[in-house]
């Protein structure tokens, strides 16, 4: 099905996800490979609604199943409507989080059984893996240090248990699924971290025999 390669970046809110994801993206425009950047909750019309109402702190009463149904309607929507037309382009898809996030958030964080939570990620993607996720760890010390006095919405918004489940979530889904995953310390300086992420791409592109100018 896909030509491309799909690439995603997971952590813990504060993690360093968006300036990685930028830097990446600077390499891959160097190296002039054609890419294209989405966002977990939305990257489309309708996601992006969706995301409206699952970020909205006034959202107080909305049950887990709920939340988890929301989620995977958006990610159905912009694997259907954008991901998956960019692969069989042959751009590079880079996402900002995908469903690695709900097996942490709401298998891990908030306990829904994650057998149907692997399930219901599958139907929702029909059936697409990235071929390579990243996840950028720090410990909840450094989020609460990098978060300040920002707002947050209703997600970054639960307590420090919650963000632990989270985070360990992250880490055991790398350890199970070992050949996908690199664990980033994200704690390092941008640059080192920049420099390992582009190391493992173009390893992954030799793997595919995917063309990278170096």
């Amino acid at each position: 099905m896909k030509n491309g390669l799909f690439i995603t970046f997971e952590g813990i809110d504060g993690s360093g996800k968006t300036t990685q994801i930028a830097a990446f993206i600077d390499c891959l425009n160097r190296a002039s490979v054609s890419n294209v950047l989405f966002r977990e909750p939305g990257g489309t019309a309708i996601g992006e609604k969706i995301r409206d109402i699952l970020l909205d702190k006034k959202n107080t009463r909305m049950s887990t199943i709920a939340e988890l149904l929301l989620y995977s309607a958006s990610r159905h929507q912009l694997s259907r409507e954008s991901i998956i037309p960019a692969l069989e382009s042959g751009k590079v898809v880079i996402c900002d989080r995908f469903y690695d996030s709900t097996t942490a958030y709401q298998g891990f964080g908030r306990g829904i059984d994650l057998s149907f939570i692997q399930r219901l990620n599958s139907v929702a993607t029909d059936w697409l893996v990235p071929d390579l996720t990243f996840i950028l760890d720090i410990d909840l010390s450094e989020r609460t240090n990098r978060i300040g006095a920002k707002e947050l919405d209703r997600l970054e918004s639960e307590d420090a248990d919650f963000q632990r489940r989270v985070r360990d979530g992250f880490l055991q889904i790398a350890k199970d699924t070992p050949d996908r995953f690199v664990v980033l310390n994200g704690s390092r300086a941008v640059d080192i971290i920049s420099a390992e992420i582009w190391t493992h791409f173009l390893n992954l592109c030799k793997r595919k025999e995917y063309a990278v100018s170096e």
